[in-house]
């Protein structure tokens, strides 16, 4: 009986009545707080001497939209927890996030931009008292940001058992060596802390051999070298950073959940942010669908609209199409980690993952061409959100992770079926 309640409870995917008056509330903001102050925030940071900080004004132009959004109670809706976020389930969210993806500054806005969303759930559920005092709280109010230290330069990081960054313990402190890449956000001068990846424990079976440390990122020995470039873009102030950690030391009381309890934090944080990027690259889908009708519609050539010439009705049906199948998919995704949990729900989670950011790059591929050389340029958002989407294939594991996640789950329900 269980089995069939869980059947009808995943194929629900209705955002509940309650949250219907804050999905308005969020539209509501982005068009009159965000989408106003998006173009000139950028227009600011222009030419600023040093890439890794702030020109003078954005900022502020982000801190009034924030203190609009958390007068009007828009306030970390991505944790699932009535006492530090609205309680949202994660379905309710995904309707939510697909809002957000739509413009860029949306989520900053609302306390809800990765990497902070994955790092304050983790400290939500498994820091201790004195962790969220000093760590969660201001995470929480939007005074700092935050990074997540995982993926290493000199082996396949897809695979976690692999990490080489080593945390030993001496007298009342760990220790840390190590380096990391591709560090998104640590380039940000508001980012105080990294959650970091770190192998505690390397005689310990192989998923107990990790764990997860707070670090500081003023401590001595943590190394910032500088950006990895995306498509020979360096992302300032955001950032993908190159790390170098060299005899770090922390207490040891900054470990989270206690040692060789890497792998299973990093299942609560990774299957809430990857179905998070989901629903925000559905957002980025709809913004280059609506950019392609408005360059196709008002542009000419060869006497017809740019719409009108060879397959490009088409190129926008299918886009449609796409859309609605991502959108159900995610949902779906959204839903079963609301009835099943995070680990039971990887395996449409993986799902999502692995269609989602490959099919909006599609979309943004065919927009970019509709527009031609401007599509490539830095007027138009298409190649930056093109970057985005690409990138997301490699983040939170490749394409390939998800396919064979999914694949082995349909194996091992065909032995148990054929048994």
């Amino acid at each position: 009986m269980k089995a069939l309640d869980n059947d009808t409870a995943m194929n629900n995917l209705a955002m509940s009545e309650d949250a219907r008056p804050l999905l308005d509330a969020v539209i509501k903001h982005i068009r009159d707080n965000v989408d106003p102050i998006t173009e000139e925030f950028h227009r600011l940071g222009e030419g600023r001497a040093e890439r890794f900080s702030y020109a003078p004004g954005q900022l502020e132009l982000l801190e009034e939209a924030k203190n609009k959004a958390k007068a009007n109670g828009l306030w970390n809706f991505f944790l699932p927890n009535a006492e530090t976020g609205e309680g949202l389930s994660n379905l309710d969210y995904a309707y939510i996030a697909f809002e957000l993806g739509k413009n860029p500054l949306a989520s900053q806005t609302l306390n809800c931009s990765a990497p902070d969303t994955g790092n304050m759930e983790v400290l939500e559920r498994v820091g201790t008292p004195e962790q969220k005092e000093k760590w969660l709280k201001p995470l929480l109010n939007g005074e700092i940001r935050s990074c997540f230290g995982m993926t290493e330069p000199k082996v396949a990081s897809s695979d976690a058992r692999n990490i080489e960054t080593s945390a030993v313990l001496d007298g009342d402190d760990w220790v840390i060596n190590g380096e990391k890449y591709y560090i998104s956000g640590a380039g940000d001068p508001r980012c105080k802390i990294m959650i970091c990846m770190v192998k505690t424990s390397p005689d310990a079976e192989p998923f107990r051999q990790q764990s997860q440390i707070l670090v500081p990122m003023d401590t001595p020995g943590v190394n910032v070298l500088g950006p990895m470039r995306v498509f020979g873009h360096d992302h300032a102030p955001h950032g993908h950073m190159h790390i170098k950690l060299d005899n770090v030391r922390v207490p040891k009381e900054n470990i989270l959940w206690g040692e060789g309890r890497g792998f299973e934090i990093s299942q609560l944080r990774l299957g809430p942010g990857r179905i998070h990027h989901c629903m925000r690259s559905i957002g980025a889908a709809e913004k280059a669908l609506d950019l392609v009708l408005e360059r196709g519609m008002e542009r000419e050539a060869f006497g017809k609209r740019i719409l009108d010439l060879g397959k490009n009705m088409e190129v926008v049906g299918r886009a449609r199409i796409e859309i609605e199948a991502m959108r159900m998919m995610v949902l779906k995704a959204a839903r079963a980690m609301d009835v099943l949990g995070n680990k039971e729900a990887r395996i449409w989670v993986s799902m999502a993952k692995a269609m989602v950011p490959e099919k909006v790059c599609q979309i943004i591929d065919q927009a970019i061409q509709i527009h031609g050389a401007t599509g490539v340029s830095q007027w138009s958002p298409l190649s930056e959100m093109y970057m985005q989407q690409r990138t997301l294939r490699l983040a939170d594991g490749p394409d390939e992770v998800h396919h064979n996640v999914v694949a082995r789950n349909e194996v091992n329900r065909y032995r148990q079926t054929a048994d």
